[in-house]
């Protein structure tokens, strides 16, 4: 029998998963990355993409915008919004994108002489169309 590790997603409305997994991918701000039972302990932050989960109960799929990640003795994600694949809708895809959008005009807006923000702002959106590219929905282009 595979090694297993407890995995739970939480967003601030609710838990979405607890199961035991045999590894998870991670979409990391700073690449993706694969966890499994006895990785080296780390946090990173997420960015919009699918984290991916396998267990003996079958694979999952969740459409997360942000958050962070917790690998130790299980993974625990904190997810900003967070919405299982399968149940996506072009409405859920479409607020998404509103929001990303206003956060980009708001870092326009209060970071006028400092790129950082704004440019991580302009990468957050376009993570975001490359993720309604990858789960088949348009970003309203």
């Amino acid at each position: 029998m595979a090694q297993t590790m407890q995995f739970d997603l939480v967003c601030p409305e609710r838990r979405l998963a607890s199961l035991e997994v045999t590894s998870a991918q991670i979409p990391g701000t700073e690449g993706d990355l694969t966890a499994m039972p006895g990785h080296m302990h780390l946090i990173t932050t997420l960015r919009p993409g699918v984290l991916k989960v396998y267990s003996s109960e079958g694979d999952q799929e969740f459409v997360v915008t942000g958050g962070f990640a917790e690998v130790g003795e299980g993974l625990t994600v904190l997810a900003e919004n967070a919405v299982l694949r399968s149940e996506m809708a072009q409405s859920d895809f479409d607020a998404m994108i509103k929001e990303a959008k206003n956060i980009y005009v708001q870092a326009k807006e209060n970071f006028v002489s400092e790129p950082g923000p704004v440019d991580e702002a302009a990468k957050m959106m376009s993570d975001m169309v490359a993720l309604g590219d990858e789960i088949g929905l348009n970003a309203g282009r």
